[in-house]
């Protein structure tokens, strides 16, 4: 709770994440108490403060309905190229602010509440995360949305609205125990149904090929309920739309089983069908092939695909000609973006579109698809690639493999007339995998699909071409092209960080907002002492917060003035949480060692979420909590050393993060992680990065200069030398005292004294079976992290590094992502137009194509 005081200087503030003049406040109080009478039927004496937190977001909504009506008949009167993203994973996280900040009422809603009595940060923390992610993916996909709409895109996403979104996760006695995320259970007020759009979808059936055409027969049907969720652009009036389907039974109840007394039956027949929306997979970077996971692809793509043809139909374009004349304009009106392999079965369904239904010929549907779809892939992981059993295909979608086994015909004709007789290159690129039984590689049927291909970070998109698609790039070369992640500035600075917004604004104005490369300008304040000062200022702030933060969630007391260490993201092997933790318990042997040695003090946390599957990850968590119990509660030690797990790491954490952040650890094994999006935000925000040659780590680095970043361990190069002169991790273990004092205390219970053994597998892994190398790179990160604490030592070079992170952060905002995808893929053109003023009168007698 803010105190008076705070609350005043927070109104009083000028802050670049509102509208500096404060105005409309009446109107906004009426809103506010018409809401809480109307809609929510309460008065101020029995109110809640979820209660308060609902009129307000309605009363914001209020001010996005004009834009998002206006924004709509624009499209439709001046019909531009319409871009798709389809991904099956959107990671929102929280609305309200961001809203109010994109929408410029922040200023105007500080007041209105304060002359309310209500603290609005409270009510800002009564929102749910919309959680419909597990990671890196859904955060980006939520990111390209908004600067899609901040670019005045005519640009749609659509998704799934997942009942239960990615698990909230519990540490009880050490151990991660995951609870469903109820994200829905109080409703949401920025969602909007459209039950008059609602798309029967097919499954399983039989294929019936007659001389009329063929027909998919006998088929059950799931009916898809879209729901509309508005993403307001950064002051231009623009609201886009994100579709999140949800699945729904065809029927309440059969009246014949009813009749016959089979009601339960016919309810149980019900929750089946809607199953398909109940719960996000919540395993990242792991393909689990399970029907119901194959039925959300199909699902999300078949309820798009005819979503896009009707509005297609319905806009003035595709309306002045004849149906199907009409079609071979479509790559001229609509780009598809798949995010991911996910929603690979856009390829098949639009082919059986086009032929089934509409009647055109395999050519014709065959370049409409083609030049219409592009491919993004996010991962060179081979257990992430997504492989179908052909078993499974027949059963659930029988047509659409008969379209894929005719796919794979026609693109074999094409590889032998490259090189013919190479049947191992043939084997290696079809579709049909006949290794361990047939199945259907969605990589390969997105590639051949698709007219782009794209990676999403310079190494990364090296990788895809040189290495895991090979074959592919050396057929179509000019498929491939490089389009690194980004991040939106909005979201990731003003509205997580304004201090640290201000601070900048004043020194360079607030174009930066929507041109992040203005950051630049900040290098030639790299000496002014003032503006040092100012930067140090606002990120011990920040500091001072998320200490408050730790104190209530974890119990624990921290040093502000300690550096804080950071390691976000999931819990997986590649992105080597356990070397982090090597080197907690190697400096944690340095104190013990020399207790009166002058150390850098250094709180170390660790946030992130293991699949509840992944056992080797879930024993990783164990380890950390343990080694923070041993480490926290050591006298000795002191507040020189703190080690913290931080419990169900989200969105609207990681906002409180990443602006408290000194250090960024970006330390997977070169070759793994395709990109990352962390690593920017955390740079944006003024922390240093220790980490390796992988993903985007090193563009960052060739954006600020090496000797801006901790850099080390082995690149992709080396990485493949030493497997190819066959890597021995024990022999590190022999060489390195540190490291086998290390992990001879994992083995023999030093950190597990409730059970010696428990972490034996983690050890054993370590030393027979390092597949991810942290035994080769750990003295070199030791190294690192040894510069890392001897410049914190030193303040002011600290701060003059920061100021050059943020200087050249410039190019990873996902505007410049979106601008880049925009002109080479998607063939559309951004605009800075500020669509017109909502609070004009709207012309009722145009039609909306929603």
């Amino acid at each position: 709770m803010t105190t008076p005081e705070t609350e005043y200087d927070r109104r009083k503030q000028i802050s670049v994440r509102g509208i500096a003049q404060v105005e409309n406040v009446s109107e906004f109080k009426k809103g506010f108490n018409r809401h809480l009478h109307f809609t929510l039927v309460k008065d101020r004496n029995v109110a809640t403060t979820r209660d308060y937190f609902f009129a307000l977001a309605y009363t914001v909504r209020d001010h996005l309905v004009g834009r998002w009506i206006r924004t709509q008949q624009y499209y439709y009167e001046n019909d531009p190229k319409r871009v798709y993203y389809i991904s099956l994973e959107y990671y929102i996280g929280r609305t309200l602010t961001n809203t109010m900040m994109n929408l410029g009422i922040s200023s105007s809603i500080d007041e209105a509440l304060y002359q309310l009595g209500l603290d609005i940060e409270e009510l800002e923390d009564q929102e749910e995360d919309a959680g419909l992610g597990n990671g890196g993916l859904g955060r980006l996909a939520a990111c390209f949305c908004d600067s899609m709409a901040t670019l005045g895109l005519a640009a749609y996403g659509y998704g799934l609205r997942y009942e239960y979104g990615i698990f909230t996760q519990r540490i009880i006695n050490g151990w991660q125990v995951e609870e469903p995320d109820e994200w829905l259970r109080y409703g949401s007020p920025w969602e909007k149904s459209r039950p008059e759009y609602v798309i029967p979808i097919n499954f399983y059936g039989r294929v019936n090929h007659t001389a009329n055409g063929v027909k998919w027969e006998d088929t059950q049907i799931v009916n898809a309920l879209p729901y509309d969720v508005p993403i307001p652009g950064y002051h231009n009036n623009t609201v886009n739309t994100l579709r999140l389907w949800s699945a729904k039974a065809q029927r309440s109840f059969c009246l014949n089983f009813f009749n016959s007394g089979q009601y339960i039956q016919a309810i149980m027949d019900r929750n089946i069908s809607e199953n398909i929306t109940r719960v996000l997979y919540p395993n990242d970077n792991f393909f689990e092939g399970k029907e119901l996971r194959l039925k959300q692809e199909y699902f999300i793509v078949a309820a798009t695909l005819q979503d896009i043809i009707r509005r297609f139909r319905s806009s003035k374009f595709g309306s002045r000609e004849p149906i199907r004349t009409s079609f071979e304009t479509f790559p001229q009106k609509v780009a598809i973006q798949l995010n991911d392999t996910h929603p690979s079965l856009v390829i098949p369904e639009l082919m059986r579109i086009f032929m089934d239904v509409e009647g055109l010929g395999w050519d014709q549907a065959w370049k409409i698809t083609e030049a219409t779809c592009a491919y993004t892939n996010h991962t060179v992981l081979p257990e992430a690639l997504e492989r179908w059993p052909v078993t499974m295909f027949e059963s659930l979608l029988p047509r659409h493999l008969e379209i894929i086994y005719v796919i794979n015909e026609k693109f074999m004709d094409v590889v032998r007339g490259k090189w013919p007789g190479d049947n191992d290159r043939l084997r290696h690129m079809s579709l049909i995998e006949e290794d361990g039984g047939k199945r259907v590689n969605m990589a390969h049927l997105a590639i051949v699909g698709s007219h782009a291909v794209n990676g999403v970070a310079a190494i990364h998109t090296e990788i895809i071409k040189h290495t895991t698609f090979r074959n592919f790039y050396e057929l179509w070369p000019y498929k491939f092209q490089n389009k690194t992640n980004g991040v939106t500035p909005r979201r990731w600075l003003l509205l997580c960080n304004p201090g640290l917004a201000d601070v900048i604004a004043d020194k360079i104005g607030d174009r930066f907002v929507n041109h992040l490369y203005e950051l630049r300008q900040l290098e030639s304040q790299i000496s002014n002492k003032a503006f040092i000062l100012a930067i140090m200022k606002a990120k011990q702030e920040n500091k001072l917060r998320f200490a408050n933060y730790i104190q209530k969630a974890n119990n624990v007391t921290v040093d502000p003035s300690a550096m804080f260490d950071f390691q976000i993201k999931r819990i997986h092997e590649y992105k080597r949480q356990l070397l982090n933790a090597l080197h907690v318990i190697t400096v944690y042997n340095r104190i013990k060692k020399n207790p009166d040695k002058n150390f850098t003090p250094r709180v170390v946390m660790i946030g992130g979420k293991a699949a509840p599957g992944y056992h080797m990850a879930k024993k990783i968590i164990k380890l950390i909590c343990n080694i923070g119990n041993i480490v926290n509660n050591d006298p000795v030690v002191g507040n020189r050393l703190k080690f913290i797990f931080l419990e169900n790491y989200r969105v609207s954490m990681a906002e409180k993060i990443i602006p408290a952040a000194d250090l960024s650890q970006q330390i997977s094994l070169a070759g793994t992680e395709a990109s990352g999006t962390g690593n920017m935000k955390l740079m944006l925000n003024g922390a240093l990065t220790i980490g390796t040659l992988d993903g985007a780590n090193v563009e960052m680095m060739e954006e600020m200069g090496k000797d801006n970043i901790f850099i080390f361990g082995m690149t992709v190069p080396e990485v493949d030398a030493l497997w190819a002169k066959g890597y021995n991790p024990k022999s590190f273990y022999e060489r390195i005292p540190e490291l086998r004092q290390a992990i001879d205390q994992i083995q023999n219970g030093f950190f597990s004294p409730e059970q010696h053994d428990l972490f034996h597998d983690i050890v054993h892994n370590l030393l027979n079976n390092d597949r991810f190398c942290l035994m080769a790179d750990y003295e070199e990160y030791i190294k690192a992290q040894d510069r890392v604490s001897a410049l914190y030592q030193d303040p002011i070079e600290w701060a003059k590094k920061c100021i050059m992170n943020i200087a050249s952060s410039g190019k990873f905002s996902s505007d410049r992502a979106i601008t880049e995808y925009a002109k080479d893929i998607w063939n559309v053109t951004p605009t800075d137009v500020k669509l017109p003023n909502p609070n004009e009168p709207i012309k009722q007698s145009v039609k909306i194509a929603n």
